[in-house]
């Protein structure tokens, strides 16, 4: 009797792990299985409808990655890496760093590897097919969304120093905590006075927030900004390439949207299950 129960115990096991794992949708000869369904929804905390959607495109857009032949390698990811240092006036291990104190390194890769699969196929299927932004373009862009280009000359802070990144990280859960281990200073920095480290790490921290710790001096800092002050709007002479840029990423969008749009309302959907 008892080797009976287990041989039906294994069997039912067996079965529910095919259900699990059966196929529910097929888009174009890819599965997409029960389990991706259910694992989509949890992760994303959508609904069935919204998981299967969101599944379908994802499918459709690595078989266009696939079909125009695009991908990414190592190089090209330290490629852009290397830009975004020069542009926040960094060196690269200097920058690689200081993201890795604020963020999943891992993470951060995968989503510059997604960005730059973005650009190749834009470039692929939009390729000359885009208006290019104009100068007028540009100058009422920047006349509609200056809060975007203003930036504080002088801030105000509590610094935190201490050689536990531990007493940080419970400081930002309980900011009433005192601890002779953890320095506090309050400074005001005026902008064109930070080196491009701190720079990037206000400029980044929204005010009534903690930044992220990072290390300086053989320390871990953190900083609490109390107020940003003297906000000035940047010169659209400043900007004007970053406008350029948000625009074009626009329009890029929006042709990408109506491009794969028509690839969903062609493509060969099977609904199994």
């Amino acid at each position: 009797m008892k080797i009976y129960i287990l041989c039906l115990l294994a069997s039912f096991t067996f079965a529910y792990a095919g259900l699990v794992n059966g196929i529910a949708i097929i888009v174009n000869d890819t599965p997409i299985t029960l389990y991706d369904i259910d694992k989509t929804m949890e992760t994303k905390r959508l609904s069935k409808q919204q998981a299967v959607e969101s599944l379908i495109d994802e499918k459709i857009y690595e078989q266009e990655l696939r079909k125009k032949n695009i991908s990414v390698d190592i190089f090209d990811i330290d490629n852009y890496i290397e830009k975004l240092a020069a542009q926040n006036k960094m060196n690269t291990l200097d920058f690689k760093t200081l993201v890795r104190q604020q963020q999943n390194y891992k993470l951060f890769k995968e989503n510059i590897k997604k960005q730059l699969l973005h650009q190749k196929l834009v470039l692929k299927v939009a390729g000359g097919k885009l208006k290019t932004a104009s100068s007028n373009d540009i100058q009422i862009f920047y006349d509609n969304n200056k809060e975007q280009y203003s930036i504080a000359h002088t801030i105000e802070v509590v610094a935190y120093i201490s050689k536990n990144k531990k007493l940080l990280n419970q400081l930002k859960v309980n900011p009433m905590l005192q601890d002779e281990n953890i320095a506090v200073q309050n400074i005001v920095f005026k902008q064109n006075e930070l080196n491009p480290q701190v720079k990037y790490i206000l400029n980044g921290t929204k005010q009534k927030q903690f930044s992220a710790i990072f290390a300086q001096n053989k320390n871990y800092n953190m900083f609490f900004v109390k107020e940003k002050k003297d906000i000035k709007v940047l010169s659209l002479e400043d900007v004007k390439d970053n406008i350029f840029q948000n625009i074009m990423k626009k329009r890029e969008q929006n042709y990408l949207s109506e491009y794969f749009e028509t690839l969903k309302i062609t493509a060969d959907i099977k609904v199994l299950r």
